[in-house]
């Protein structure tokens, strides 16, 4: 016979209805009560159920999160990190695949925000009137972008890139490509703005090229004009495109890192794999995953205190054996 909360009042001795506020919004409760509460539960097995505890509480327990598109595996390190952290709030999660249409984005948020009590918006592709509209109909945290007074978390894109090239300068690379994503990406035109601004301190010359898909296929079809700009070392928007371009190089029998460097962004799990394997620029995905539902949670039990929260992530250069010291000329 299923535990009911019938059960676990008797067990702790106290009403059915403090077990729900014990339950359901501890704060209304004494530690100590609530310490009872929870022990007497646990030893029973009980689990709230949530339709009900919905209608005592108007919240459903849900958690909405979009993402543009599961295939590219920079997400499921962040899914997993929400996933986890949603779990051990005792939350559930709904997961949502936009294909990259902005349009579809915008009606699954309109969707799921009946359902849910708030949405992790993963690197949102809409624009930023509609990103304001969808935030005031449901609490909202983004990930990989910010704009305005959203709650967010974002990644240091401008000091991934000063790793980056410090690493590539201290190699003597001097004339570099960079493989740009989308031009519309907010992570593209923030890696762009840092590699600029680091570049010309360091006395680099600049070759930007694209925008491409940040996918494989956008890294072959860069590499050809990657090799006519006559660089030495080439920075990709992301891994996905770097791996492109590793293979396109291969296939021209193009020597990297002997003949020129190619280093990534993101830190996929191929980024190891691959050979050579790749120096990139990584990404804490799964620490991204559970500050947003840190952010979310704190939204929904504070709203004024969280309504603009943001936090940034620090990024780490990965050196691995796709970059090395620039061919100098009469070089075997």
């Amino acid at each position: 016979m299923a535990v009911t909360i019938k059960d676990v009042a008797r067990a702790a001795g106290v009403s059915p209805a403090t077990v729900c506020r014990a339950l359901s919004n501890p704060d209304l409760v004494r530690a100590e009560t609530g310490a009872r509460v929870r022990r007497a539960a646990a030893e029973l097995g009980y689990s709230p159920n949530r339709a009900a505890r919905g209608l005592i509480t108007g919240r459903t327990g849900n958690l909405g999160l979009i993402v543009p598109d599961l295939a590219n595996p920079f997400f499921p390190g962040v899914v997993k990190g929400i996933q986890a952290r949603a779990r051990e709030a005792d939350y559930a999660v709904f997961l949502a695949d936009t294909d990259e249409d902005p349009a579809a984005e915008v009606q699954l948020v309109r969707t799921l925000a009946k359902q849910v009590d708030g949405i992790v918006l993963c690197s949102p592709r809409m624009g930023e009137r509609e990103l304001r509209d969808v935030a005031a109909q449901s609490p909202l945290v983004m990930l990989n972008r910010r704009i305005g007074r959203i709650p967010s978390v974002t990644f240091a894109n401008g000091d991934g890139m000063r790793q980056a090239v410090t690493h590539l300068t201290a190699l003597g690379h001097r004339r570099i490509a960079y493989v740009a994503g989308p031009r519309a990406s907010w992570s593209n035109r923030e890696r762009i703005r840092g590699l600029r601004a680091v570049g010309a301190a360091a006395g680099v010359e600049l070759i930007e090229i694209g925008p491409v898909q940040p996918q494989f296929d956008g890294g072959v079809a860069a590499a050809d004009p990657v090799l006519a700009a006559g660089v030495t070392a080439v920075i990709a928007y992301n891994d996905l495109i770097a791996l492109g371009l590793l293979s396109r190089f291969t296939a021209r029998g193009i020597a990297v890192p002997a003949e020129i460097s190619v280093l990534g962004f993101d830190d996929i799990p191929m980024a190891g794999m691959v050979h050579p394997s790749l120096t990139t620029v990584g990404l804490p995905m799964e620490s991204c995953g559970r500050a947003g539902v840190d952010l979310l949670i704190g939204l929904l039990h504070d709203p004024a205190r969280h309504a603009t929260a943001r936090r940034e992530l620090a990024t780490q250069l990965m050196v691995r054996a796709s970059t090395g010291p620039r061919l100098r000329k009469g070089s075997p």
